[in-house]
């Protein structure tokens, strides 16, 4: 992780701030599209700063800089950010929000920019109000990207990658059915349309897929959708025929850059009757300042929680079935590599984190319908794992250390699914405190995937479930229990999660979901723990149903051994013990077939789903 000199893109920055009378400038994270992973051409904050992780908001003022961001990157942002920068840790007592530190920046009559295309509209007028309270003079919309200006020819090319179209035999409905879906919600709400900017909401709107972003298989676009009409605004290079043949007459083709001139117009053309307000367009609440002024701001627009991330989130039978099968598939593939790694390294053979990502990358491709990685593969061992989000780089990486733990977060992208597995293993002996922290977290992750709840739970509700053990020796740790997952989509989708965000309390769980479940923790400088796995909500039988409510729970898809070596079994109940003898013989029930003529790997995976108590 090397820290970049950000003194000269600094100093040039502050020089284009003063031209367009900025005193504070935001950098955030995310593209136009409000998207978590981002195409490289979009990866503005990581320029200016030097921080490569996905989340955070840079701020600077005309003789400061920060960086806030969570606690999944307080480590690595310590080891990239040079010293121009104040770390501002997110969530810590006495440690101001970014929001708060731009409107104390702003006293004194302070203009505040951003690139109104990437920041949300509600998101901009609560820091509007929070920077006049301070005595600001508020916040200015800059359409020209100050970074961009600064970073110039050097800035990569957006990617030109044509979209494909997605065979109704992995996404289970028609999209002409999801629009018929999508419409009804415009009537419930009397609207005359929506404009969709969430690349997977398109995406899985349209059964369409792409290539734009970096293990995300989705394609740069917008689209519009009123009660008789749907148009996408994507460039004519993105669409071949075979796609052109699969919209046919349903959907309108227009160019991208063209949305905000064709929704001005169209909100303008809707006019109040009989003495009535006119009727508002809907636009998701994560869409940006930019095309909420386009539509023509509060007055023309309502925000709410789009209906499409809604739906996604809920997949149908034909997904169910693709993430069940995939997960097989990927379990396979992660057992064949931690039986050659273990090998490999008894065999006292130097690998470093970089070549055995390649293997695991290498394993997963033989299998069917593999498309591509979901998330760069975290790689790490020793002190490296205790680094939340650490992705390994050839020539800066560690040597794998057999005598320390070793963590791998994985995934993949199939036609039927998407996959996300973390385990941490041992090659070793472990330190007892290793063992009792590794229980711990598993002991947590048993007890979410046992969970039984009513219908009406949030996510919000249930990660005491998988905190409660650590809590109970004084630990935790600093990243949610579980986020959603989409079907040959986005490794993080939303509004779905299980964790201690405001938002995951604002959505209940519901049959079709599907979430991780990946407690951890992390001793920095020495190691780090995760596990997880991919569980689906389903219905259960219960013996009573108190207030006529359906109780729902968890079937875990997810089929990869947890690892015995760090496991201290005076540690966990008899309830617990059975748990994972349960687990490990469904994992090697279902796997075994894969490995007819490899031995290596047969013998590894027999004795490590053998029951722990012999």
């Amino acid at each position: 992780m090397a820290t970049v000199n950000t003194t000269e893109r600094l100093s040039s920055l502050r020089r284009f701030m003063q031209e367009h009378k900025v005193d504070v400038y935001i950098v955030p994270s995310e593209d136009s599209h409000q998207s978590e992973y981002i195409a490289r051409c979009d990866a503005r904050r990581a320029f200016i700063t030097g921080f490569t992780g996905s989340a955070g908001t840079a701020v600077v003022t005309l003789d400061k800089a920060a960086l806030a961001t969570d606690g999944r990157y307080f480590n690595q942002a310590e080891k990239q950010l040079d010293t121009n920068w104040l770390l501002l840790k997110q969530g810590l007592t006495d440690v101001p929000t970014w929001q708060d530190w731009v409107a104390e920046q702003s006293e004194g009559g302070k203009a505040v920019g951003v690139d109104p295309a990437l920041i949300t509209a509600n998101a901009a007028r609560k820091l509007s109000e929070r920077i006049k309270k301070k005595g600001g003079a508020g916040l200015l919309p800059v359409t020209s990207n100050l970074v961009d200006l600064v970073w110039g020819t050097d800035k990569p090319e957006r990617t030109n990658e044509p979209a494909i179209v997605l065979d109704l035999k992995f996404a289970g409905k028609k999209f002409e059915d999801k629009l018929a879906d999508l419409r009804k919600e415009l009537e419930k709400k009397k609207s005359p349309g929506i404009v969709i900017s969430m690349l997977d909401d398109i995406a899985w709107l349209f059964n369409l897929r792409g290539a734009d972003i970096p293990y995300n298989p989705v394609f740069f676009a917008y689209a519009v959708v009123t009660p008789e009409d749907a148009t996408l605004y994507i460039n004519d290079s993105k669409v071949s025929s075979a796609v052109k043949a699969h919209l046919g007459d349903a959907v309108k083709l227009r160019p991208y850059d063209t949305i905000f001139s064709d929704i001005t117009a169209l909100s303008t053309s809707v006019k109040a009757a009989d003495g009535k307000p006119a009727p508002k367009f809907l636009l998701s609440s994560r869409s940006s300042w930019a095309l909420s002024e386009s539509l023509g701001g509060e007055d023309k627009v309502e925000e709410i929680r789009s209906p499409i991330t809604e739906a996604k989130a809920v997949k149908n039978e034909t997904e169910v079935a693709g993430m069940k099968a995939c997960h097989i598939r990927d379990g396979a593939a992660l057992i064949e590599y931690f039986a050659w790694l273990e090998d490999q390294l008894a065999k006292g053979v130097e690998l470093d984190e970089v070549d055995a990502a390649d293997k695991l990358e290498a394993i997963r491709s033989k299998h069917d319908l593999f498309v591509g990685l979901s998330f760069d593969t975290i790689s790490s061992t020793g002190a490296n794992a205790a680094v939340i989000h650490y992705k390994p780089e050839k020539g800066a990486c560690a040597i794998i250390d057999p005598s320390k733990i070793y963590l791998c977060d994985s995934g993949a992208q199939f036609y039927d699914g998407t996959t996300d597995t973390t385990r941490t293993l041992h090659f070793g002996t472990p330190t007892d405190q290793e063992r009792e922290a590794y229980t711990l977290v598993l002991k947590g992750h048993i007890a979410l995937d046992r969970a039984v709840f009513p219908k009406g739970t949030s996510g919000f509700a249930l990660d005491t479930l998988a905190r409660q053990f650590l809590w109970a020796e004084g630990l935790d740790y600093r990243h949610g229990t579980g986020h959603g997952v989409g079907s040959f989509l986005n490794v993080h989708e939303g509004p779905i999660g299980i964790g201690t965000r405001v938002q995951y309390s604002e959505v209940s769980l519901a049959v079709g979901n599907v979430i991780s479940n990946e407690p951890g923790y992390y001793e920095d400088g020495a190691f780090g723990i995760r596990i997880e796995n991919i569980i689906i909500v389903k219905e259960v039988e219960t013996k009573h149903r108190f207030g006529e409510k359906p109780y729902l729970g968890f079937e875990s898809v997810t089929m990869v051994p947890m690892c015995r070596r760090l496991i201290d079994i005076a540690l966990l109940t008899p309830a617990e013990r059975a748990w994972i003898d349960r687990y490990h013989r469904t994992v090697y029930e279902k796997t075994k077939g894969f490995f007819q003529g490899d031995e290596l790997t047969r013998k590894w995976l027999e004795r490590e789903t053998l029951p722990l108590v012999q």
